[in-house]
């Protein structure tokens, strides 16, 4: 098999239509992507490269980097892929787990060797497309396709080997989640994972046209340019986006969100849905080793689950995804399925990380979380995080609801439970008696700092360290 093959299929079937549109505006056609990527791939044929060659990217989010995975697929290279996010730190965790054979670089990241000495020596590949070729491997359905990387928030960075049938399980359970609507649907996607999904389902994709580093501070009349100028009529962007969108005055014309790479607390999807009446907003929950593992449309959102969330009990993630199967062992969430990882290049972070239950290897989240009677799923956040009985979600969820509350962040180990408010209280005391209703919570008020990957879950070391005093 080859995972390219699904996409060569759409692009036969798609043509002239549009199948990336980078964040300046550049189109490139489904077959025009095609063809494109034949020519890199006989040039890079021609200069060595082979099946089970290990090739680092480090290019822009944009048309160039898409036509080099499907070239380098094509040939049964194993593309390693640091997280575009995390910008240099990213590359650098790359190279601490993986030996590369070959390095592709463009655009700003043409400096990176002398940054980064580690890459001299590599052999260096170039966006060469003089040679006219269709060459497609045939792999077995394990062969490697991708090394991706864990961010490393809550411990040292694992390396996450994706194979071609892997791939293609997650594409089929990404399809059941974001199949479009209508034959002329445009994505405006912040996740390459979506986009990979996009090229084989035959969706526009529309690339985001702000900083992929900070998305957080995003330009809220930019995104509503984007979405006018190439009439999308979907974004699927982390919660940082979903902020910036919430907060702004005027509304951009969607029909859909999704988002996720992150927690999406209820009062986020409640303002979306306030700010967009009539899209619909759909929470996705999953995590780099299993994607996606449950989905939430917030119109489904009874008045009793809005009424638990309020009182403390945790977020509602929604159903699991159809072929997934999950267990909640010791109040933990573990998942096992075709497209969830089974293991972590050369082991490291098996014996954490992976379960043999009843002959099947199971992945551990790390999440806490339960299921309610009519098999919804609820998340409480980091096992780890857990002060005492109290679960991080349980009291951040609730807090950001309190007036004046942007942000909440349950500090770590800290007795009695103490969480951080960022915001302006509106009357001395309002937060603390809010508090006080959850249970024995104190309340002090700061930052807090967010993870560098999506600006949308807490950077848990930070806050420990911006807190010191209070240990």
């Amino acid at each position: 098999m080859n995972l390219i093959a699904a996409f060569l299929e759409t692009a036969r079937r798609r043509g002239t239509h549009p199948a990336i549109i980078s964040g300046r505006g550049a189109t490139i056609s489904f077959a025009a992507l095609a063809e494109r990527s034949g020519r890199l791939a006989a040039g890079w044929e021609a200069a060595g490269i082979k099946a089970g060659d290990r090739v680092l990217l480090a290019m822009p989010v944009g048309i160039d980097l898409y036509a080099a995975i499907a070239a380098l697929w094509r040939l049964g290279a194993v593309i390693v892929f640091p997280e575009p996010a995390m910008g240099l730190t990213g590359i650098r965790r790359a190279l601490e787990i993986v030996r590369p054979d070959a390095l592709l670089v463009s655009g700003i990241y043409r400096i990176l060797p002398l940054l980064v000495p580690k890459l001299f020596g590599l052999r260096r590949l170039r966006l060469d497309e003089s040679r006219v070729g269709d060459t497609v491997a045939t792999l077995a359905a394990e062969h490697p396709a991708l090394l991706s990387f864990t961010s490393g928030s809550t411990g040292r960075p694992k390396a996450i080997v994706r194979s071609h049938s892997f791939l293609a399980a997650q594409n089929a359970a990404l399809h059941g989640l974001i199949a479009p609507r209508h034959e002329n649907e445009v994505d405006l996607v912040a996740f390459p994972v979506f986009v990979i999904a996009n090229l084989s389902l035959g969706t526009t994709s529309v690339l985001p046209g702000w900083r992929m580093t900070r998305p957080d501070r995003a330009s809220a009349a930019g995104i509503l340019r984007q979405v006018e100028a190439h009439r999308v009529t979907r974004a699927l962007v982390p919660p940082s986006i979903c902020e910036v969108l919430a907060d702004h005055a005027e509304a951009p014309p969607l029909e859909v969100i999704f988002t996720g790479g992150g927690p999406v607390f209820p009062d986020l999807l409640d303002r979306l849905s306030a700010k967009l009446p009539g899209a619909e907003i759909v929470a996705v929950y999953g995590s780099t080793e299993a994607e996606p593992i449950a989905h939430l449309p917030a119109a489904a959102i009874t008045a009793e689950e809005w009424v638990r969330m309020r009182r403390g009990g945790g977020i509602l993630a929604g159903r699991p995804i159809g072929g997934l199967q999950l267990r909640i062992v010791d109040d933990e969430i573990l998942v096992s399925g075709p497209h969830v990882n089974k293991g972590y290049l050369g082991g490291v972070g098996d014996t954490e990380n992976k379960l043999h239950l009843d002959g099947e290897i199971w992945h551990r989240t790390g999440d806490a979380g339960t299921l309610d009677a009519e098999g919804k799923l609820w998340l409480h956040g980091r096992r780890a995080a857990r002060v005492g009985a109290t679960y991080p979600f349980d009291v951040e969820a609730p807090a950001r609801m309190w007036p004046g509350v942007r942000r909440a962040a349950l500090l770590p180990e800290l007795v009695p439970p103490t969480i951080v408010l960022d915001g302006v209280e509106p009357a001395p005391g309002l937060w603390q008696s809010q508090a006080s209703a959850l249970g024995e919570l104190r309340v002090v008020n700061g930052s807090v700092p967010l993870d560098r990957r999506h600006r949308a879950k807490i950077d848990y070391t930070a806050l420990r360290r911006a807190f010191k005093d209070h240990y």
